[in-house]
């Protein structure tokens, strides 16, 4: 793994595959680290055709940490864009889109398919919407371009205080990703374990997830914005997911010219290995499928 300086901030990333294949830009959600994208599924992808890259965004894992406002001053922010008030925002959705178009300018990436998971899902929207000419593909997966309503339980855990120790924060995130997982593909204990350990020992930044779900709830709707996409979409959502609910692929799904909705039945809001497969299928075969209409198109896809 490595870093580049870009749009006033370090941002770590780490890549799979020839570096002169197909990119496809991986992009992670709220408060979680580049290797929350399965070894499997960027070796998967590679084994396919494709260069991979993931990365952390900016305040998580290793990229650069953001300044802090005080524990005070961050949950006011929370609470008053929880309440839709005016709040300014420590840094916006756009600003990490900005990150991810310079990971692409360091490693000199003209265009790349654009994968975006959860809070990743609304930065990649941003990106197609915004940047056509740096998009080959997008694929949202469990995203939503506008406000959602999580479960009860699942807000209850979102905006708890921060945990005070790693070990509180091992038992918080293994309870978190049981509580939105879907039935149909429930993780093992030992593959939990493994994950959160994991995640733990590389970085552990508890201040950093408010400021970033300050930045998802402050962020403005999208509905309007997507309707100028025209990057080929697939919009992945599970039956199951207690965080965004499933509606959040639908108007994803219906706010973009042609896109692909599937949805897959028992999934919930999280990426176990046994999930991997299909995702690896799903995902290689549209930027397949993208760069193979390219290819035949003589405008090079230009509307």
């Amino acid at each position: 793994m490595t870093s580049v300086p870009t749009n006033g901030v370090t941002i770590e990333y780490e890549t799979f595959g020839p570096p002169d294949a197909p990119a496809i830009l991986l992009i992670m959600g709220l408060g979680m680290q580049l290797v929350a994208w399965p070894d499997s599924l960027c070796e998967g992808l590679a084994m396919r055709g494709f260069r991979v890259v993931r990365f952390d965004n900016r305040d998580v894992g290793l990229s650069s940490v953001m300044p802090s406002a005080g524990r005070l001053a961050t949950t006011a922010m929370m609470a008053g864009a929880a309440l839709r008030l005016p709040v300014r925002p420590p840094y916006t959705l756009e600003d990490m889109a900005r990150d991810a178009i310079g990971l692409m300018d360091a490693l000199a990436i003209p265009s790349a398919h654009v994968v975006g998971a959860s809070m990743g899902g609304m930065i990649a929207q941003i990106v197609a919407a915004t940047r056509p000419d740096r998009v080959k593909s997008l694929t949202s997966i469990m995203s939503s371009p506008a406000r959602v309503t999580p479960k009860p339980k699942v807000l209850a855990a979102l905006v708890r205080t921060p945990p005070r120790d790693r070990e509180e924060a091992i038992r918080r995130m293994t309870a978190f990703f049981k509580l939105v997982g879907g039935s149909a593909y429930p993780p093992t204990d030992a593959e939990l374990k493994a994950k959160v350990d994991r995640s733990i020992r590389r970085s552990w930044r508890p201040e950093s997830f408010a400021r970033q779900l300050i930045a998802i709830q402050t962020g403005r709707s999208r509905v309007a914005m997507l309707r100028r996409v025209r990057a080929p979409t697939l919009v992945l959502h599970g039956s199951e997911d207690p965080l965004v609910p499933v509606a959040g692929g639908k108007l994803t799904a219906a706010a973009i010219p042609g896109a692909r909705l599937r949805i897959v039945p028992g999934m919930g809001h999280f990426l176990p290995e046994a999930l991997v497969p299909l995702l690896v299928e799903e995902i290689a075969a549209h930027c397949r499928q993208a760069d193979d209409a390219s290819a035949s198109d003589p405008s090079g896809g230009t509307p």
